[in-house]
């Protein structure tokens, strides 16, 4: 139904994280960085509304740092204008299992993971190596 494109939902991930680990600023800066927040109503090859750029917020300190986000570290980033929504979550619906760690079940043997996927994680890998969980 969402792929339809006519029920107003956005496809998105919802992130648990603990601030003082990791903020809510660093994970937007991470955000700008690998999303492109620039094309209206898509991502890659995917189209339509339920690929639009956005940033469901939490309370109204998220909306803040959200908003100053685009401001300070999106702009100074991308050329063309953000046109990412910013937008308080109302619901959130986890999609079907087949979706959990899709890219690390299928990876480099899909061609869209392979061309589109894959570039952003060896992307936000190179910028991020600091803020990488080192695994034992």
């Amino acid at each position: 139904m969402v792929c339809s494109g006519t029920t107003d939902h956005a496809e998105v991930i919802q992130i648990t994280f603990d601030p003082e680990i990791v903020s809510f600023k660093d994970l937007l800066e991470i955000f700008w960085t690998v999303h492109d927040p620039t094309t209206l109503n898509r991502q890659g090859n995917d189209v339509g509304p339920q690929y639009r750029s956005v940033i469901f917020y939490h309370n109204e300190e998220q909306q803040k740092i959200a908003k100053a986000s685009i401001q300070n570290v999106a702009s100074k980033l991308w050329d063309d204008p953000i046109v990412t929504e910013v937008s308080p979550l109302k619901a959130f619906y986890p999609a079907e299992n087949h979706h959990d760690n899709y890219y690390n079940k299928v990876g480099n043997r899909n061609p869209y993971c392979n061309f589109i996927i894959t570039p952003k994680i060896n992307k936000f890998r190179k910028k991020f190596a600091n803020k990488l969980k080192i695994e034992k």
